[in-house]
């Protein structure tokens, strides 16, 4: 009989520890399924910070090209404003000379 009781307390203590190890694997399983999910969500979050971070990268070369253009207008401008005050004052030069002779 006690060889019995033994070999009950054994198989009584094996399926505790089966019991406890069967528990110890579900909750790793369920931490795993709750990674995945984690890992999944930041997958997408990643995925739209992307496609986010390429429009950003066009819409800055569009401005970058269209500030270019305007700095090239405004010294356009500028060179235009500046020959036409340098014929005006060489014009002004001429007429001051030519009516100091002639006169």
């Amino acid at each position: 009989m006690i060889g019995q009781e033994n070999g009950k307390n054994r198989l009584q203590q094996a399926q505790e520890d089966v019991e406890e190890v069967k528990g110890i694997m579900l909750e790793n399983m369920n931490k795993a399924d709750e990674r995945t999910e984690k890992m999944g969500d930041l997958e997408e979050r990643a995925e739209h910070l992307l496609s986010k971070a390429v429009v950003f990268e066009k819409r800055t070369e569009k401005v970058k090209q269209q500030k270019r253009w305007e700095n090239k207008k405004m010294k356009v401008v500028f060179i235009g404003i500046g020959v036409a005050a340098a014929l005006i004052i060489l014009g002004l030069i001429i007429y001051a000379i030519v009516n100091s002779t002639g006169a």
